[in-house]
């Protein structure tokens, strides 16, 4: 019968269309890899591989077989976690994505307070596109997702955690900013400056903006909040930021002033993710609760100054 380690080689040849890269990630050397992969093709009887001068592809049987054995490497990781829950708490290293856009203004508190709770735990924290990070997700390089909703991905367990309010923000100068009331109809045809369309949070600020009448700038979309935030304080336009990165970065000032606007509701909601039947599927649920609890503490802190 096929082997675990011949799937993994052939899954890593699926990710990297690359002998050498793919042996690298599974941890093998070049001719092993290739010699097992020639075993399996052998023992199924079909061409998994086609090799190429430059690099490798799976044939059409092969690209089919390599889901499916992802999809088997995926639950014998998990039927591992399950075994170890008998006799251990949660222990290891957890392998964790985060969005750009929340992690690095929640994450730190959180990690501290685990750490502090069970010092066995390890966080292995990778930042990416949500969108990119559920495919991990399902794909089992990582072991939780948090991160806007919608999370989307077969076999997953979703847990919405808070709604995160979204503020709007102008250049310390801006006629907006140096008034002491403002109401929705002064934003109409507004300018507002946004991330790439890969994040979610360019949909919730193009939501935002046709809500509200305002415009949003398409010869501009920023690679962080921080250059967003910036392009606001240049005198670009408007920006609407998540509130987590407002009180982390401009709790005491900063080159940007917040606005008040009467009835201005805006918010985002964020959720975290797990593979159903995950082993450690409880010990998921109370770090979930452990974020929710600390996002509660940090958004009912002030942040600073309105205007």
């Amino acid at each position: 019968m096929p082997t675990l380690r011949q799937f993994q080689y052939l899954v890593a040849v699926a990710d990297h269309q690359h002998f050498g890269r793919a042996a690298q990630a599974a941890g093998a050397s070049q001719p092993t890899l290739s010699h097992q992969l020639r075993a399996l093709e052998s023992r199924l009887g079909v061409t998994l591989v086609e090799r190429r001068t430059h690099g490798a592809e799976l044939s059409p049987i092969g690209r089919e077989i390599a889901e499916r054995a992802r999809r088997v490497l995926v639950q014998v990781k998990d039927i591992r976690d399950l075994a170890e829950r008998a006799s251990e708490s949660l222990a290891g290293t957890l392998r964790f994505g985060v969005s750009p856009t929340l992690g690095p203004y929640l994450m730190p508190p959180v990690i501290a307070a685990l750490h502090r709770a069970q010092p066995d735990l390890r966080f292995y924290m990778r930042e990416g596109i949500p969108d990119l990070q559920a495919m991990e997700l399902v794909k089992g390089a990582i072991d939780m997702l948090l991160g806007p909703l919608p999370i989307e991905g077969e076999n997953l367990s979703i847990e919405p955690l808070f709604r995160e309010p979204l503020i709007l923000v102008a250049p310390p100068d801006h006629p907006l900013a140096t008034q002491e009331k403002l109401s929705k109809a002064d934003l109409y045809n507004a300018p507002v400056l946004s991330l790439d369309r890969r994040h979610h949070l360019h949909r919730d600020v193009a939501e935002q903006c046709h809500k509200h009448g305002m415009h949003l700038l398409q010869d501009y979309e920023g690679t962080s909040l921080d250059s967003v935030r910036q392009m606001v304080a240049s005198g670009l336009g408007l920006a609407i930021l998540p509130a987590l990165y407002v009180r982390s970065e401009l709790a005491h000032g900063g080159d940007v002033a917040q606005l008040q606007i009467e009835d201005w509701e805006a918010s985002r909601s964020i959720g975290i993710a797990w593979r159903t039947g995950a082993g450690f599927a409880d010990e998921y649920m109370a770090v979930a609760q452990r974020i929710a609890e600390e996002a509660k503490i940090l958004l009912n802190t002030p942040v600073g100054p309105e205007h």
